[in-house]
């Protein structure tokens, strides 16, 4: 099978904060391994060179990757490649796709992964349009172009129920039946991030917890910054907080200033220790490891999170408000609702080790299916 894989990756520049590409990193070798000829269509190649690389030009910004395909360059790579399956990380573009298609005289099919949704859905069912694609209004147009994206593609993978859930309720609004397109496959976990919890020892009376999500006005990080406030006031607990994206481009920062004004908010706070990876992800293993536990983002719209992964990976236990994906994820006991029973969460992790080794282990546990080679067996299952 010979498949085309194209990807959008936002900020070259800072890799290790492109779930994107830290999925394709991971994925396309194993689809290799499987026996699948994968060409990645990217500004830059994945690690293994056994994969194919055809290089492409990354976006100026998150509106260009959703409305200036570029057809032009789209049917020059697919007469070029002629793959069988086309897999589509920018929904939006499926109908471009489809096009270059028919204008190069390829049948392929095209397999839609939903890596972010720009919606989510309420507890009532109400749908609400994610702010960071809802600039000056472009949230309903954003939505639409996803529709279109939904019904141009032959397979649609999501990464798990919650997302299955939305995306299928989102389609039937805009019209769009999905049938039997529809299929479920977590991303992969990261192979550098995987650690063995029997040989993690509990806090002892002081955790350090570690929050490693962008720090967006979207992702919550406004609520996250209260909690952290009552956390360590009112816990044995300790935060570190990770600064994904160093320094920004002024026309970044234009979009959105948020991410500056929270770090400089949350480096300020005591008790709250600001760490960057510096794009190494053997110093983000470092800094995992000396976390005892995760915290997930307070994102109303996460349908998956690439940075719980990597905690649970490691063997922490992740702590979450019970919404979307995360209440689907996480262990119960982990959950909260109000800052008071997150404090409470925090203060057993910190003094009750064996309550601390048996989250441990089922956080590990919980991406034991998460292999590379696991998921590219799913992956494959679905795009035929």
């Amino acid at each position: 099978m010979r498949v085309l894989y194209l990807l959008n990756v936002s900020n070259s520049s800072q890799l290790s904060a492109d779930s994107g590409y830290t999925f394709a990193d991971m994925l396309a070798p194993a689809l290799t391994d499987a026996g699948a000829e994968v060409t990645v269509a990217s500004p830059v190649p994945v690690g293994d060179t056994r994969v194919h690389f055809a290089p492409t030009i990354s976006p100026s910004t998150k509106y260009r990757a959703r409305f200036d395909p570029g057809m032009d360059a789209l049917v020059t790579l697919i007469r070029d490649r002629r793959p069988e399956v086309v897999v589509a990380n920018q929904i939006e573009a499926a109908p471009a796709i489809r096009a270059a298609l028919l204008e190069a005289g390829v049948d392929a099919l095209i397999a839609g992964y939903c890596h972010y949704l720009p919606f989510s859905f309420t507890e009532t069912g109400a749908l609400e349009l994610d702010p960071a694609m809802n600039d000056r209004g472009l949230g309903r147009s954003v939505l639409l172009a996803f529709a279109a994206g939904l019904a141009a593609c032959d397979r649609v993978l999501v990464h798990s129920s919650t997302a299955a859930s939305w995306t299928t309720a989102a389609a039937a609004r805009t019209g769009v039946d999905l049938d039997d397109k529809l299929h479920i496959v977590p991303a992969p976990r990261d192979v550098r991030l995987v650690r063995d919890p029997a040989g993690i020892t509990p806090p002892g009376g002081r955790a350090t917890g570690i929050y490693n999500h962008r720090l967006y006005r979207h992702y919550g990080t406004a609520r996250f910054t209260q909690l952290a406030r009552r956390l360590v006031a009112d816990a044995p607990v300790r935060l570190t907080v990770m600064d994904l994206f160093g320094t920004r481009s002024s026309e970044r920062i234009r979009l959105d200033p948020s991410p500056e004004r929270h770090l400089e908010e949350l480096a300020t706070t005591d008790g709250v220790t600001i760490a960057s990876d510096r794009g190494d992800r053997v110093r983000y293993r470092n800094l995992l490891s000396g976390a005892h536990f995760g915290i997930a983002p307070f994102r109303p719209g996460c349908p998956w999170s690439m940075s719980v992964i990597d905690c649970q990976a490691m063997g922490l236990p992740v702590i979450g408000p019970r919404t979307g994906w995360l209440a689907e994820h996480i262990d119960n006991e982990l959950l909260f609702d109000t800052d008071e029973q997150a404090v409470q969460i925090t203060e057993r992790l910190a003094t009750d080790a064996e309550f601390y080794l048996v989250h441990a282990k089922r956080a590990h546990a919980s991406t034991a299916d998460l292999t590379p080679a696991v998921v590219a067996a799913r992956y494959l299952e679905a795009i035929k």
